[in-house]
């Protein structure tokens, strides 16, 4: 906790300079700044900057009034509330370089996440090399780059960014409320964390380990009969070595934990954050660099990034109307929303816990999929609620919004819900300042490590665990023309996602599998459900833990062809000249409990049978490579057909055309039918 208490001392000595007119980015502190060895394309030199950046928040200007507990903070002198951000920036090092455009990587825990763009990456190269960069595409572009800490419970280390959130309460006037942790365990273990995973998140203290509100229970799966596990065999506690030593963010108990079951702890927390003010400090992170002349990188337009829980956080952003600054003005230009689907998440709620989420089968029932989910305003049958993400469009209406999924986030992360009606009935499109597109059959977020290792294979099976179909070259052009949108107003390629209209989406209990010999197929999705918080959820305080379930909402999926393989949405090249079948869901076979249930965020890849005879001996339905493609000089000059198509859909940059055949190539000496024509 040593950063923590440093980046306290560094705040309260900022407020003694604060003044209103400094307010919102107070100050910006550069730790380190070096340039990086190499050039970056018309961009020539950049810099990589390290500091912490000073935030200042009104709780009485009207664009604060929607951070949850703001008014409770502590103030300074002048009766703002502050916050710090640890940041990296990378930036063009002549600013008469520069595209004039930030991209705001809005860190994943604590981790830069903009890398995906970049092939040929070094990793084991410094960061002050361009080697460690690979091809850098938004960096060739002069794009500067600005990674920024949010979420208050990333636990401390010299790795990811953090962010000092202000607390709530002290000790004279303590305030509690129920928070709620669940975890299952693959391998049996005695001591349990109260943070989302064993070695994460910082978990808030149990307020008194006697309070009669501390209640451990145990279940079979998600919807079960929770049983109550008596007080006396557990306790806040943890094992280290052979010592039980007392610990207000953990549980310990003797008997242990068996695997695959579902444990969940509802406790009397104190201590609260202002979680909220992540979302605020991202804001106006944008807004110094757009606003003030003087920032330390000045541009002109910027667009936010998020995959995954920062998706779901620019989701979260935009329906709680983040974008428009104290003084009114709009922040971002453009949000690129990755592998989200239809989540929010907690981040403006007392005991908000950022990292919690929804997955096929932990992290049940939080605050993530909830409505309302398209962007447009649907009615919910059941509640009679009516309302959309984007109803308040105050600072937003102009801003460019990506909605970009895998075939993952439909099995994973209810996608199908951001453009189908609650209802489940009827297709809901999107504002005409907003692009869907779905990359059929991707895993979540990014690809498998390719080639797969032997240890990588499905007992029994010819299948593989992980899903290696390169998404990252779709995810390149796409960001590419957003840009072009957001800097030249240069419109992108329409929307390409499964819609019920077309048949693309079917409910997963109906779905036609191909048939593969001993590999069982997916059926059971991750599942939201309607669910009540308590009566004050609406201001943002939970009082029902856990939250009574209403009905769920149905999900679909998106429909496959012959081998198995997605349709509705960007068919990369390995999937319009396939060798594979990519599936985005990996069921949990091999685990001690629910096999048939997902394991999270990973597909399976299944090499296709490479001759007739062999697909007729495994009884595999699928067509043979022998089949589709008689010799590998077809196979690639489909390849180059397949190639071209993309490009001229703007689903592939030219200057990706040889990474998309090496690719191709690798699949076919690996599986195909040899090297010779």
């Amino acid at each position: 906790m040593r950063i923590v208490r440093f980046l306290l001392f560094l705040i309260i000595s900022a407020a003694a300079t604060t003044s209103p007119a400094d307010a919102r980015v107070v100050r910006v502190e550069v730790l380190t700044r070096a340039d990086i060895t190499g050039t970056f394309g018309s961009a020539h030199i950049y810099e990589r900057i390290t500091g912490r950046v000073y935030f200042a928040f009104d709780p009485n200007n009207p664009e604060n009034r929607r951070i949850v507990d703001l008014a409770l903070a502590p103030r300074n002198s002048i009766g703002e509330v502050e916050a710090v951000s640890e940041f990296v920036m990378l930036r063009p090092k002549d600013p008469a370089r520069s595209a004039n455009l930030a991209v705001i990587d809005i860190v994943n825990r604590g981790v830069m996440t903009t890398f995906i763009f970049d092939l040929g990456r070094n990793t084991n190269a410094s960061p002050r090399s361009a080697d460690f960069y690979g091809d850098a595409l938004l960096m060739k572009r002069g794009v500067t780059i600005v990674a920024l800490g949010w979420q208050w419970d990333v636990p401390p280390g010299a790795g990811p960014l953090h962010f000092l959130a202000p607390k709530v309460g002290s000790v004279q006037r303590p305030i509690t409320g129920l928070v709620r942790s669940d975890i299952i365990v693959d391998v049996p273990t005695n001591t349990i964390p109260l943070g989302h995973t064993i070695g994460g998140p910082i978990a808030y203290p149990v307020a008194d380990p006697g309070d009669r509100a501390n209640v451990l229970t145990v279940r079979d799966s998600p919807t079960g009969a929770r049983s109550i596990v008596p007080r006396a065999e557990w306790q806040f506690a943890r094992l280290t070595g052979r010592t039980i030593a007392h610990d207000p963010r953990s549980v310990y108990m003797a008997k242990g934990f068996k695997p695959g079951k579902i444990y969940e702890v509802v406790y009397r927390a104190r201590d609260p954050v202002v979680v909220g003010t992540g979302l605020a400090a991202v804001r106006d992170m944008m807004s110094y660099l757009k606003y003030d002349p003087s920032a330390l990188a000045h541009v002109r337009s910027g667009i936010g990034y998020g995959v995954s829980q920062t998706g779901r956080f620019i989701r979260h952003f935009l329906y709680q109307g983040f974008n428009t600054d104290e003084r009114g003005r709009p922040a971002f230009d453009g949000f690129f929303v990755h592998t989200a689907g239809a989540g929010r998440g907690s981040f403006n709620h007392r005991f908000a816990q950022p990292s919690r989420d929804a997955q096929p089968y932990s992290t049940f029932f939080y605050p993530t999929d909830v409505f309302p989910f398209t962007s447009v305003s649907t009615s919910d049958p059941v509640t009679r609620q009516r309302a959309g993400l984007r109803d308040s469009l105050r600072g937003s209406s102009k801003t460019k919004v990506f909605y970009v999924d895998g075939g993952h986030e439909y099995w994973g992360r209810a996608a199908s819900l951001t453009h189908t009606t609650p209802d489940g009935k009827t297709d809901v499109g999107f504002l005409p300042t907003e692009r869907r597109y779905v990359i059929s059959s991707a895993q979540h977020s990014g690809p498998a490590a390719w080639p797969h290792a032997d240890s990588a294979r499905i007992a029994g099976t010819i299948a593989y665990r992980g899903d290696p179909l390169d998404q990252r070259l779709a995810l390149r052009a796409l960001m590419s023309s957003l840009i072009d949108w957001v800097a030249l107003g240069k419109q992108p390629p329409p929307s390409v996602y499964p819609t019920l209209s077309r048949h693309d989406l079917v409910s997963p209990a109906v779905m036609k599998f191909p048939k593969i010999s001993n590999l069982p197929v997916a059926r059971i999705p991750n599942q939201p459900y309607r669910m009540d918080f308590g009566p004050r959820w609406s201001q943002g305080i939970i009082d029902r833990e856990p939250p009574t379930l209403g009905p769920p909402y149905p999900v679909f999926v998106s429909r496959v062809d012959s081998l198995g393989n997605e349709l509705g949405g960007i068919r990369s090249i390995e999937v319009l000249v396939p060798l594979a079948t990519y599936y985005p869901w990996q069921l949990r076979t091999g685990m001690p409990v629910a096999t048939d249930r997902l394991v999270s965020f990973r597909g399976t890849f299944v090499p296709l049978p490479k001759t007739e005879a062999a697909r007729r001996a495994s009884g595999d339905s699928r067509p043979s490579i022998e089949a589709l493609h008689a010799n590998r000089t077809q196979f690639l000059r489909k390849v180059d057909e397949g190639i071209s198509s993309l490009i001229s859909r703007r689903f592939l940059l030219p200057e990706d055309s040889s990474a998309a055949r090496r690719r191709m190539t690798d699949i076919w000496e690996r599986y195909g039918l040899g090297t010779a024509n």
